[in-house]
């Protein structure tokens, strides 16, 4: 578990995300879509097809 606050930065993934995926799997979207590093403190939130289940990210 982590905290979030004002200090973080969010990063939404423009698009809908399998959400079967692991934790790599997501790193790779952050990588090669969002052209980010999921190793800088950032927050990064992804949500399912119909917008039902969302899953953030903060390595």
């Amino acid at each position: 578990m982590f905290s979030l606050g004002s200090s973080h930065r969010f990063y939404l993934y423009d698009g809908h995300c399998d959400m079967r995926k692991s934790f790599d799997g997501l790193c790779g979207l952050v990588v090669s879509v969002m052209q980010r590093q999921p190793t800088s403190g950032e927050v990064f939130v992804f949500l399912n097809h119909k917008n039902s289940f969302s899953d953030c990210r903060n390595a």
